[in-house]
């Protein structure tokens, strides 16, 4: 048999040894392994945390300033307003066009059955009502309204200065007159209520308004007597037909 030379069989040997000991040079020690697994693994819960998801859009983040506080606050904001835009002026504007929709969708409804003396009010369809209103009772309406608004926010109507006090509360004018919130526990439940009620009103008023101008039915007219839309007849009517749409 061939035998190597001991020279060359230690040399191979010096070889491998320093290629062993400069890989290891490359290698994380078993506790630097463990370390890193361990803030891999905190890195994942903040991650997760960082990364909440919307209760109502669930493929969306959770935007920053929608923590739950507010009342009906589900986390909806699919295009960040409220990140530019401050939270409580935008609670603060739901609350009133709710409001505003509540009266309203329910004037549609009265106005069927109950009107004011006088020709120019004997419409049954809100928008033909509107439409027949002198203009100068409506211009008057529209300056009282913003005069209450003025005045009640003292001027401050904007995002920026609407709630440079601190302890000013969305939508909160203290009107109360039968104390229904004078427990805490039925105080969030109304609160609840009137912005869910408010975020109804506000799709509903709208779906009356394009109901009566496609189908040129008032909404109780329309349960009672339904009539298909004729779709060659699809013109808008009442009030908005009167200012030439």
């Amino acid at each position: 048999p061939c035998h190597r030379p001991p020279r060359a069989t230690m040399l191979r040997t010096v070889v491998i040894a320093a290629c062993v000991a400069g890989s290891y040079a490359f290698t994380a020690s078993p506790a630097l392994i463990r370390a890193g697994a361990a803030t891999r693994a905190t890195s994942g819960i903040s991650g997760m945390k960082m990364q909440a998801k919307s209760k109502a859009v669930p493929f969306l983040s959770q935007p920053e300033a929608l923590d739950g506080s507010m009342a009906g606050d589900v986390g909806f904001d699919p295009f960040g307003i409220s990140s530019v835009i401050d939270i409580k002026w935008l609670r603060e504007s739901e609350l009133k066009h709710g409001r505003i929709c509540m009266l309203a969708a329910t004037g549609c409804l009265v106005q069927e059955v109950v009107h004011l003396p006088g020709p120019a009010f004997s419409q049954k369809m809100a928008l033909n009502a509107w439409a027949a209103a002198p203009r100068g009772g409506m211009i008057s309406i529209l300056v009282a309204i913003g005069l209450i608004e003025m005045i009640s926010n003292r001027f401050a109507l904007t995002a920026t200065d609407m709630f440079a006090n601190p302890n000013r509360v969305p939508g909160d004018l203290g009107f109360d007159p039968l104390s229904l919130g004078a427990n805490p526990a039925n105080r969030a439940r109304f609160e609840l209520s009137e912005v869910i009620h408010g975020r109804a009103a506000m799709m509903g008023f709208s779906g009356m308004v394009h109901q009566m101008i496609v189908s040129k039915q008032a909404p109780i007219e329309q349960l009672m007597h339904f009539k298909a839309v004729d779709s060659s007849l699809m013109k808008l009517g009442g009030a908005a037909g009167n200012l030439g749409y």
